[in-house]
């Protein structure tokens, strides 16, 4: 069986390339390597999110969750360069990837760390995530609603989730959750995923 790309310290043997990808209508060239989540390309559902998701606040805190090699905090650092984006992830390889990535690309408010790096009091203003499905409902549930309640009042969170995978039962269980002071929707169907919008009043 394949090593899953949500180790830690994934023993893959390193295969680092360079590819083109664009970002929000940004062209850039970046390092990806085995290992980490879609080595070879900019995988469809971020490419989704990416394409569905507004415009980012122009300045306070931002979180990619489940970061891979960056392209995600690498949108969202290249659309604001006020906002600072911590970029999360459990894969060193893929934190390693994301601070390269950023630095390539003069994105130095960018932050590539394990989640319990992330101060405990800090609060976002926006999250975008292709969340880790395969880790299993419940660890995605755990996960999710571990990192939703720290978006800041009126920020937005905007995951994409395959239809298949799950999206609808998702937001059924995080509006359950999480409950009145917020609203999950719906906000978009493309090629077989959700975008899902988790805002907080």
């Amino acid at each position: 069986m394949s090593e899953h790309y949500f180790v830690e310290n994934p023993q893959a043997a390193a295969r680092r390339r360079e590819i083109d990808v664009e970002l929000r209508g940004r062209p850039l060239t970046v390092a990806t390597d085995s290992g980490v989540f879609s080595a070879a390309h900019l995988d469809h559902a971020t490419r989704i999110l990416l394409a569905e998701a507004p415009e980012p606040p122009a300045g306070g805190a931002a979180l990619d969750l489940g970061c891979g090699w960056g392209p995600i905090a690498l949108a969202l650092a290249a659309e604001s360069p006020g906002l600072d984006v911590w970029a999360v992830d459990v894969n060193e390889r893929a934190l390693g990837l994301t601070a390269e990535n950023a630095q390539r690309h003069g994105f130095d408010r960018v932050r590539a760390v394990q989640p319990d790096a992330v101060p405990e009091d800090l609060r976002f203003d926006v999250i975008w995530s292709n969340p880790p499905i395969r880790i299993g409902k419940a660890a995605l549930d755990e996960l999710l609603l571990g990192w939703l309640p720290r978006l800041a009042p009126e920020g937005e969170a905007w995951l994409v989730v395959g239809k298949n995978l799950g999206a609808d039962s998702l937001q059924r269980r995080l509006a359950e959750s999480l409950g009145d002071g917020y609203s999950v929707s719906r906000a978009a169907t493309s090629k077989g995923f959700r975008v899902l919008r988790i805002a907080r009043g």
